[in-house]
């Protein structure tokens, strides 16, 4: 397992885990179902300006920037935690 992945229910108690959902809740259609491999544009009913409300609210809450390039990267909540561990390890 690599230094990025945790084992599939350590997700869940993650702090990192923990503040996406806070922050998806508002920004998510009422019906959404949250899950580490859920897809973010697909599964949550979210258009682009509210996935970039998103991204502004997660980078206020998490005080960090999260340059385009990650988040075009990111399809899950499980990838956008991966790439925000990676960015607090290299700051």
């Amino acid at each position: 397992m690599s230094a990025t992945q945790q084992a599939p229910d350590s997700i869940l108690s993650d702090p990192i885990y923990k503040e996406i959902l806070e922050q998806l809740r508002p920004h998510a259609g009422a019906d959404s179902v949250f899950a580490p491999d859920t897809v973010i544009t697909e599964d949550l009913g979210m258009d682009s300006l509210a996935i970039m409300d998103f991204l502004f609210d997660l980078e206020d809450a998490l005080d960090l920037n999260i340059p385009e390039h990650r988040t075009a990267e990111v399809r899950t909540i499980r990838d956008l935690v991966a790439a925000i561990v990676l960015l607090q390890k290299e700051s």
